[in-house]
């Protein structure tokens, strides 16, 4: 049983910046690929990206591609989602997943989820 704890959401600016965490317990954090998912209201739950087991690859979904970062500290057994160049549209609840799968996208793939952290991004 795995438990996933995220923070790091607030109120900010468009164009602005955050860093979201996960810090994930009772479990072997290194047997699972790691993602962030989204969603906002009345939306379905959208991909937004996923780390490899030991970091090496990532995948991102194409809206944030290019302006947000994934990472993770195997030593820490915390995820992270920097996000930068934020605009309003990534306002959402933003979660993260544990899965055994490698680099899934599909939110069925997942087996732990955290209870999400909130970005609001004003215009």
């Amino acid at each position: 049983q795995v438990q996933l704890v995220e923070s790091g959401g607030g109120l900010v600016q468009a164009g602005g910046s955050l860093r979201l965490s996960c810090a994930a317990s009772g479990g072997t954090f290194m047997r699972y690929s790691m993602g962030w998912f989204r969603q906002a209201p009345g939306k379905e739950r959208e991909f937004v990206a996923v780390i490899s087991r030991s970091g090496a690859r990532t995948f991102y979904g194409d809206s944030v591609k290019d302006r947000f970062t994934i990472s993770r500290d195997n030593a820490k057994k915390t995820v992270y989602l920097q996000m930068n160049s934020l605009k309003p549209e990534d306002t959402a609840v933003y979660y993260c997943a544990a899965s055994a799968n490698e680099l899934p996208s599909r939110s069925g793939e997942y087996r732990y989820w955290g209870q999400g952290t909130q970005v609001t991004v004003s215009s």
